[in-house]
């Protein structure tokens, strides 16, 4: 077990060694704080790499979908392979782990291998459920800042602004740097940038993925073509049902967190009983 623990040790330094300064500039972008391998994603890039992964599953595309979503469809294949790079990568790192810890055992059993096979399974599971939570918390993000915007826009059309100037002074008096504020600042730097309103505001909704949203995009997109004169009650309407949504969103974010509060709760009422019985119960103990 233990010349197998070094050859894989070796052979990973091996590769880190001969990939680093082929895919240092392929990783330098990427934040340390998200991604906390990143000096060793090399490793997980030229594996990936050697074996010419296609990239092309339907588990691909379906992780493909969430990253679109979460870092944008331009640089999305791109953070493909960084999701695989970190997968394979963390894979590796944990074989050598549990090569080193079943060296300290006299034999290494049945039950042990199994875990083994069950952590590296896991991997895989937690790394897709992860990039499903970040889509859903950027979602909640959006629908929790989306009311209070709608509002605000409603306010500048109302006094005689047009959508796009009203849309272009609330992104820059707004200080907030929150996705739904990133993606405004997104539509108005397309729209600088030369691209139609209907388009910037159709990208905008493909973005976000939420109903508020494609609804609220509808509405600008009509009032573009047609010059509705009805925007204002429409939004407004809109902006009611919004905060609705809002508020069950603050409740849904409520219940988990006090859901999330229960364990560590429990734990410590534990430790409390434990500290409380003890000295009675050694008393107990002396007394018989």
């Amino acid at each position: 077990m233990l010349i197998a623990s070094l050859a894989v040790l070796l052979v990973f330094m091996i590769l880190l060694l001969s990939s680093k300064n082929k895919y240092r500039e392929y990783t330098e972008p990427l934040d340390k704080e998200e991604y906390k391998l990143k000096d060793l994603l090399c490793v997980g890039l030229f594996i990936m790499d050697k074996i010419k992964y296609s990239y092309n599953t339907e588990y691909d595309r379906k992780v493909l979908d969430k990253i679109s979503e979460l870092k944008g469809p331009k640089y999305s294949v791109y953070y493909l392979q960084i999701y695989w790079a970190n997968k394979i990568t963390l894979m590796f790192i944990l074989l050598i782990l549990f090569l080193f810890v079943g060296v300290s055992q006299e034999e290494i059993t049945t039950e042990y291998l199994f875990f083994g096979v069950f952590v590296l399974a896991l991997v895989v599971f937690v790394s897709y459920r992860e990039l499903d939570k970040k889509v859903k918390e950027r979602r909640l993000s959006i629908q929790i800042d989306f009311p209070d915007f709608l509002n605000q826009l409603v306010l500048l059309i109302s006094a005689g602004m047009t959508v796009s100037r009203a849309w272009e002074r609330i992104v820059e008096q707004s200080e907030k740097d929150t996705v739904l504020y990133d993606e405004l600042r997104i539509v108005l730097a397309d729209i600088r940038a030369g691209k139609s309103e209907i388009n910037a505001f159709e990208d905008f909704a493909k973005r976000c993925r939420i109903p508020e949203i494609t609804r609220f995009s509808s509405i600008i997109i009509q009032n573009i073509n047609k010059g509705s004169s009805d925007i204002v009650p429409m939004l407004l309407r809109q902006a009611s049902e919004c905060w609705e949504m809002r508020k069950h969103a603050a409740r849904r974010i409520g219940e988990e967190a006090s859901s999330k509060l229960l364990f560590p709760m429990m734990l410590m009422f534990a430790a409390v009983l434990l500290i409380v019985a003890t000295p009675a119960v050694i008393a107990i103990m002396g007394s018989m």
